[in-house]
């Protein structure tokens, strides 16, 4: 019924992704030094925060390095008067199809990260849940909103 889904998020993604990734490495470094503080007051062993910096240091690299790239290459979607057919994921791809007439509400929507990177993302409804569309500009969201709007309006007209 529904084809492979051909078009990608837009690029600025990676970088509105490596920010969240900084600030979770900020994060990280605000438990490591209490680590550090806790240990030295307790005389705990040293190799505690060493581990938790080796483990700091490699979940802020993963998230700033590698799952970005990860995640934005693997992102499609596709809009058709059918359906919305979405592609992702890293570890455990997805390939969800959801037919227009299923589609109950649609909506955009934009965190300051996103805002930041003019991106927003399209969510949808259906009985079963409810699905997304990170990562698109505003001009691509505004009118893949109004299409997904548009479509599901009539698609549910026919029933």
């Amino acid at each position: 019924m529904y084809n492979e889904p051909q078009k990608q998020i837009d690029a600025k993604a990676l970088k509105a992704w490596q920010l969240s990734g900084w600030i979770s490495a900020a994060f990280y470094l605000i438990i490591v030094i209490a680590l550090l503080v806790l240990s030295l007051l307790f005389s705990w062993p040293i190799w505690i925060f060493a581990l938790v910096l080796v483990l700091a240091i490699c979940g802020s690299y993963i998230e700033i390095a590698v799952w970005p790239k990860l995640r934005y290459n693997q992102w499609r979607y596709e809009i058709d008067e059918d359906g919305i057919e979405l592609k992702h994921g890293i570890i455990f791809r997805k390939r969800t199809s959801i037919p227009m007439v299923r589609v109950q509400h649609v909506d955009k929507k934009q965190g300051p990260i996103l805002r930041h990177y003019q991106l927003a993302t399209v969510t949808f409804s259906t009985a079963a849940g409810s699905h997304e569309i990170p990562a698109l500009t505003d001009e691509a969201a505004d009118d893949a909103r109004r299409q997904i709007a548009r479509l599901a309006r009539i698609s549910n007209e026919e029933v």
